[in-house]
């Protein structure tokens, strides 16, 4: 946690919330062309369709060669604004069948693996198209930034896009822990016009994931539990026994239980019902393994709801209550929390989308009724530097355990950010 250490939250624009080591530089790389093959030509159309940001053009290409990701338009439409579109950098891999890329966001410095595949047969049809955000590599390393240019560089960046309304929300830039970069963009409340401060309150979806992670290390640390024991140890009546008795608390941490997601038609049609993490496994605690427990990785919102419960069962608190005990008020959060949608609490940011094709608009009705131990409670930059800090000192976790949450121990736990077109 040395250097400059960026602690980010945007206001709505597709929810995506992130903590993050953020350089910003002006790039000489150039762009690589796609092979003469089926794949690259495929590649190359999809590409070509996706950065110009028509969505009827995109559209119509993806109806013509992978239907099933055509009736997702709003999503694809709310990634291309918030991504810019994609640069080739270079071809790691290409077939007749089969492409793999490395691109990079236009709006960032963050670069992406591009898999394409394609029928044997003409029209070469897609079977495949993926996009998984991965560590820079050096052969694209960015120059050198001193402190000065630095933080000039992420002024201009945050100056231009707050302009382009393509940034509300605060920024914090942090070396050794003291502050060194604090500005706030935009609007937290736009039908108000109430302007975004340091001290507003963002959404800061599955960042809440940290404190649960948190939290499970606190009490494997008081020998409360044992990360390679199985769910079922601590929810003895969890309804499917398999997930029960196979999947680990080390594999929920890691998204390699095989647990799956939340978010669907179940989550659409029970949003406002789900009020606890009971709420959920009773909704999706049936469910077997969706792959054999350790065999791979797959993000997992509702690994992180079971982390929760044993958490509950463990503490003999609530989660919400074990969090703001065990984390914030060590820490010294004072701003943080996970109330629900239906309370006031001051300070809290409007979130705002552009999906559904309605412009920019409250994201409201696709909030849960609260934030749980997946994601979806509040913070500010201040709040979270603290917590970067607390960590840091050693304050929530000791220097064994607070290695092992802040570093990455498997390849498949460090994909944390899968893209999927």
């Amino acid at each position: 946690m040395k250097g400059f250490l960026v602690r980010l939250i945007c206001m709505g624009f597709t929810c995506r919330f992130f903590a993050f080591l953020f350089f910003v530089t002006v790039l000489g790389f150039a762009q690589t062309q796609f092979p003469d093959t089926p794949a690259g030509l495929q590649a190359a159309a999809w590409l070509q369709a996706f950065n110009g940001g028509d969505r009827e053009r995109l559209h119509d290409f993806l109806e013509k060669n992978l239907p099933e990701r055509a009736q997702h338009m709003d999503q694809a439409m709310s990634f291309r604004a918030m991504t810019g579109g994609f640069d080739v950098k270079k071809v790691d891999e290409s077939s007749p069948t089969k492409l793999i890329a490395l691109v990079q966001e236009r709006n960032s410095d963050q670069m992406a693996r591009l898999t394409v595949e394609v029928d044997v047969a003409e029209p070469h049809r897609l079977t495949n198209l993926d996009l998984l955000a991965i560590p820079r590599p050096a052969e694209f390393a960015l120059p050198h930034m001193n402190e000065s240019e630095l933080l000039a560089a992420l002024r201009k960046k945050l100056d231009e896009d707050s302009a382009a309304d393509r940034f509300s929300g605060a920024v914090l830039v942090a070396k050794n822990g003291k502050p060194v970069f604090a500005q706030a963009y935009g609007l937290a409340d736009r039908e108000h016009k109430v302007p975004n401060t340091l001290k507003t309150r963002f959404r800061i979806g599955s960042m809440n994931k940290m404190f649960t992670a948190t939290s499970i290390l606190q009490l494997a640390q008081a020998g409360k539990l044992g990360l390679d024991d199985p769910v079922g140890k601590y929810v003895p009546d969890y309804p499917n026994k398999e997930v029960a008795n196979k999947v680990t608390i080390r594999q929920l941490l890691t998204h390699t239980g095989g647990t799956g997601d939340i978010f669907g038609p179940d989550f659409e049609a029970h949003r406002v019902e789900l009020r606890t993490l009971t709420d959920y496994v009773k909704l999706y605690g049936n469910r077997n393994p969706q792959f054999e427990p350790g065999s791979r990785w797959e993000y997992s919102n509702y690994g992180f709801i079971l982390l929760g419960v044993i958490i509950e069962k463990v503490s003999r608190q609530s989660y919400y209550d074990y969090v703001h005990e065990h984390i914030y008020e060590p820490a010294a959060m004072t701003a943080s929390g996970s109330e629900p949608e239906n309370e006031v609490v001051a300070d809290r940011s409007v979130g705002y989308t552009r999906m559904a094709g309605n412009g920019l608009h409250p994201n409201t009705d696709t909030l849960p009724y609260r934030g749980t131990s997946a994601g979806g409670g509040y913070s500010t930059v201040e709040d979270l530097l603290k917590f970067a800090n607390a960590l840091q000192d050693h304050k929530l976790l000791n220097p064994e355990f607070t290695d092992m949450l802040t570093t990455g121990r498997s390849r498949r736990a460090r994909r944390s950010l899968c893209f999927r077109i």
